[in-house]
């Protein structure tokens, strides 16, 4: 495994163990706030952050180059974290948590159509049904019912699709372009294209409700760590090891939130759930390394 490869993966696992932890500070700011506005509270200031660390700008417009990040914002930030939302209202968490970790198998299915030099192979869909296993018994701990809401689950399978599609838009920047620069352009057109829902929704900005010190710091999380730097280093780790394996990280988002519940909320892991963690880890290796010797 060259230079590359590791720093690759280490990226890709430095981003999901922020995304496992972030479910903490969203609860948290949905005691004070609407997911609207986490939305774009997160969305603006890491915008204006990224400007000031990058404030540089090319003025060189190209509809082709524009065209592919107002995607990639409509995609990665609008429709993504707004869908997922939504379904939480119809659905229970743990629904939504597993139905989007199958988001490895839809990136392989569209890396397949959309990228030679990643095809799809039998060896990622045994590493993803292992895996999978293993999220399922994290998620429900033993407790087998799935409450099953069509509208609710719909909508997180469609979450996992478009991820899926936009980590592998992703591949299609020049590999040129400054990371920051490239999730700075997401950004503002993630905004951009949020700002007419935030309309049509009536979301106004309500000041009294974020000048606590634990609503600001909750704040500041998802738009520093969350959203500025694990865009950056998720934009990264595509460019050097590639979307399928990138997104195969995703299957350890369930076992960072569970390990990170147990030390901040203070929840129980029991055997099941580290049966599931293994499973996970085995998938995640199987997903990640496509050279297996076949007999």
């Amino acid at each position: 495994m060259n230079k590359q490869h590791v720093n690759g993966y280490l990226l890709a696992f430095l981003t999901v163990l922020i995304w496992g932890t972030t479910y903490i500070f969203t609860k948290n700011l949905l005691n004070h706030l609407s997911p609207f506005e986490i939305l774009m509270y997160r969305f603006l200031i890491a915008y204006g952050l990224l400007l000031l660390i990058y404030p540089k700008f090319d003025f060189s417009f190209a509809w082709k180059v524009e065209g592919l990040f107002f995607l990639l914002g409509l995609l990665g930030v609008t429709s993504y974290f707004l869908l997922e939302n939504i379904a939480l209202s119809f659905t229970q968490a743990s629904n939504v948590g597993l139905i989007v970790s199958a988001i490895p198998l839809f990136a392989a299915i569209v890396a397949h159509f959309m990228h030679k030099d990643e095809r799809f192979q039998k060896d990622q869909l045994f590493g993803f049904m292992v895996a999978i296993t293993g999220i399922f018994l994290v998620i429900f701990n033993g407790a087998y019912l799935l409450d099953v809401s069509p509208t609710g689950d719909l909508l997180a399978l469609l979450c996992a699709v478009i991820w899926a599609v936009y980590s592998n838009l992703l591949k299609k920047v020049d590999n040129s372009m400054s990371p920051i620069l490239m999730a700075r352009k997401t950004f503002f057109y993630g905004i951009l294209t949020m700002t007419p829902i935030m309309l049509f929704n009536g979301v106004s900005v309500q000041f009294a409700s974020i000048r606590s010190m634990e609503v600001i710091g909750s704040i500041l999380f998802l738009a520093l760590l969350a959203s500025i730097l694990a865009f950056v280093m998720w934009n990264k780790a595509i460019k050097l090891i590639g979307s399928v394996k990138t997104t195969t990280f995703i299957y350890l988002v369930p076992l960072i939130t569970m390990v990170s519940s147990a030390i901040f909320l203070k929840e129980q892991i029991t055997g099941i759930m580290i049966i599931g963690a293994v499973l996970i880890l085995f998938g995640v290796h199987l997903g990640t390394n496509r050279t297996i010797a076949k007999p």
